[in-house]
């Protein structure tokens, strides 16, 4: 729990992570916010889902982003809370995404990204934070498409059933990376239009029309992935069922023609008085060709059958 503070030409970003009822205390001290805004920004509640509260003096909403767990192998939402104010940009997150952590220090230290900021305001910062967070979702969309591509290579080697598990890890993340992407584009076209006070139209048009052409970007990607391994997996679970329809049809044509040596050993294993054959000269021999002829003739149907 910490809360970090850079100084960027008179505007002040504040990083809240992992925000406990010290951090919340400390920002309903200083600042005008909402209860309910605040109660949002504790580390142990989650959203669920993007929203935005426009108040008289600042803005506040909420957006997720997709982060990457490891241990996992699984895409996860990572929630990020904004208040914005014309002096200051707070943000209130749980340290789930190291492309805001990693900004916000180079805002803080680095000499050259704060000229970069020269004449700053809230809602040009928000920009560039909103930027990067978008760009570090394409490197997740490169590694979704290599695994797509990888699945797309083995399917036909011999793996299918392997491939089961790895294809549906594949198809949760796509779903995992959709829920957390569907609300952005409309998120930011609600700031750009309906909040003019912290966002000056004249300014800043462009900059947050490059940013729904990211959310775009994003999403096609995303409909282009989902539609492939939709494919792949209809296509693995073809090749997985011919592969267990030719088992059976093995295990039922060798059930067949054994089953008449089974018939007659268990017709010629009865303690019967007066059994035929039994008794008689080469009598075993006698059973074992009755047996074999049974056989061929069931193999020999199924030949004629194509069945075998």
């Amino acid at each position: 729990m910490a809360i970090n503070t850079a100084k960027i030409n008179g505007l002040t970003w504040l990083n809240v992570t992992n925000a406990g009822k010290k951090e919340i205390d400390f920002l309903a001290k200083n600042f005008s916010f909402h209860p309910l805004d605040l109660e949002d920004s504790y580390a142990s509640h989650y959203a669920q889902r993007p929203k935005i509260n426009e108040h008289r003096d600042y803005l506040f909403f909420i957006l997720l982003f997709p982060y990457y767990d490891r241990k996992k192998r699984e895409i996860m939402s990572a929630e990020i809370d904004f208040f914005i104010t014309p002096t200051h940009l707070i943000t209130v997150h749980n340290e789930e995404l190291a492309v805001l952590d990693n900004f916000f220090n180079s805002a803080k230290a680095d000499i050259q990204g704060k000229e970069k900021f020269t004449g700053a305001t809230s809602s040009q910062l928000l920009y560039e934070i909103l930027n990067r967070l978008l760009l570090g979702c394409f490197p997740m969309l490169d590694h979704l498409i290599i695994d797509v591509n990888n699945i797309q290579r083995k399917i036909f080697t011999g793996f299918e059933r392997q491939m089961v598990r790895e294809i549906l890890v594949i198809k949760r993340n796509i779903i995992s990376f959709r829920n957390t992407m569907q609300e952005h584009k409309k998120m930011i076209r609600k700031i750009m239009t309906n909040n003019s006070h912290f966002f000056p139209q004249s300014e800043l048009t462009l900059y947050y029309h490059d940013l729904i052409d990211h959310t775009k970007n994003i999403w096609d990607i995303l409909e282009t992935q989902k539609e492939t391994i939709s494919a792949l997996e209809e296509t693995n679970n073809a090749i997985v069922g011919f592969r267990l329809n030719t088992i059976m049809k093995t295990l039922t044509v060798f059930f067949v023609i054994a089953f008449p040596l089974t018939f007659f050993a268990t017709i010629f294993g009865m303690n019967a008085v007066h059994m035929p054959i039994v008794g008689q000269p080469y009598d075993f021999w006698i059973i074992l060709g009755i047996m074999a002829m049974a056989s061929l003739v069931v193999t020999l149907f199924f030949k004629k059958k194509n069945w075998l």
